[in-house]
């Protein structure tokens, strides 16, 4: 519910729509015959993004892996 206006919030379908079509790539008739709980659960099967930036010791990792091509 959205809290302020007394409503449930919308469903977010472009992000629902986004990540069955282009992360799964289901087809459209996949994506519309599944139930809520089969989507959910294909959906289960996906990274969790992060919006944090890596911690300093994440990032000399990554650096040490794939180190800038000098010329």
């Amino acid at each position: 519910m959205n809290a302020a206006a007394g409503r449930p919030a919308e469903f977010p379908w472009d992000s629902v729509m986004a990540a069955g079509f282009g992360l799964l790539r289901l087809s459209p008739g996949a994506f519309w015959s599944m139930t809520p709980r089969e989507l959910e659960r294909a959906m289960s099967t996906l990274p969790k993004g992060s919006d944090a930036p890596p911690e300093k010791h994440q990032l000399a990792a990554m650096m040490a892996l794939f180190p800038d091509k000098s010329e």
